[in-house]
């Protein structure tokens, strides 16, 4: 879990994924929080819109639901335009199953579980313009844009693409988005460089993927590959979680190529981590 990036932040890396973007009112403040929490973000949820023309009633919401309901809507052209930032009426509640796999990085059960977890308060939410009756396409414009605006997410917070659920996977309750999913994640993935095509060696994460409580098997398979380079610092072996002897023991690695001081520091960067070449897991 992270926190939620801020809005700025969250607007350059739409950007510097090459993503169109189309800002609407006070976008940026425009948001639930003051109904509950926001944060910490958890992952990228996706919708459709059961209609078109859809920015106007997203950002204002409904007489039974009040906006915004997303932080953007996605276009047909693929422009994302940003209705709102922080918590939105999008998610509801749903399966704490499917939140620990989202987590843990863990497949997602095959059916979600009851509704039980905030979804607002942890998932950036996106809706993309879609009658979601099997007959409404999805040009391609509007799928990359889908494609680039949660790898912008998982770049800037060092996630997988299995972080990007829809709400048809996160409750009972939903059908959409009206596309695969897995399909979707592919395509996130190969732009992540995570696909099952992209070589031997676990691409960057990030180095915000390194910190407290992250739990993952790229972390046991770095941790392996330090032992074996003579750099593990470890009293009981490398294990999925991020610990101070990961940090003692990326740290020696760095010093075996040369650096010192602050560039030192045992959090992995993206030229000591490419030499290092972690298996992919």
């Amino acid at each position: 879990m992270a926190t939620p990036l801020s809005a700025a932040a969250f607007r350059a890396a739409l950007r510097a994924e090459g993503v169109t973007v189309a800002e609407h009112g006070a976008w940026s403040t425009h948001n639930r929080n003051a109904i509950g929490a926001w944060g910490p973000a958890t992952g990228v949820m996706l919708h459709h819109t059961v209609g078109a023309a859809s920015v106007d009633v997203c950002r204002a919401g409904r007489p039974d639901l009040p906006g915004p309901l997303c932080i953007a809507v996605i276009a047909k052209d693929g422009t994302a335009h940003l209705v709102g930032y922080g918590r939105t009426n999008h998610a509801g509640s749903g399966s704490k199953a499917v939140y620990a796999a989202v987590c843990d990085g863990t497949p997602l059960p095959s059916r979600p579980g009851p509704d039980a977890i905030d979804g607002n308060a942890h998932f950036y939410g996106f809706e993309i313009e879609n009658w979601g009756d099997g007959r409404d396409p999805y040009p391609e414009a509007q799928l990359s844009a889908v494609e680039r605006i949660a790898a912008a997410l998982c770049r800037a917070h060092g996630w997988d693409a299995d972080r990007v659920i829809g709400h048809k996977e996160w409750t009972t309750r939903k059908i959409d988005p009206s596309f695969s999913m897995p399909g979707m994640r592919a395509r996130i993935a190969r732009r992540l460089g995570t696909g099952p095509d992209q070589g031997p060696c676990t691409p960057f994460p990030g180095a915000a993927f390194f910190a407290a409580g992250r739990r993952s098997p790229v972390i046991t398979a770095m941790g392996r590959r330090l032992v074996a380079e003579g750099c593990g610092r470890y009293e009981q072996g490398p294990g999925p979680s991020w610990t101070e002897a990961d940090r003692r023991s990326y740290a020696a690695w760095q010093r075996k190529l040369g650096y010192t001081g602050a560039d030192a520091d045992g959090i992995p960067g993206r030229t000591s981590w490419t030499k290092l070449c972690v298996p992919r897991v």
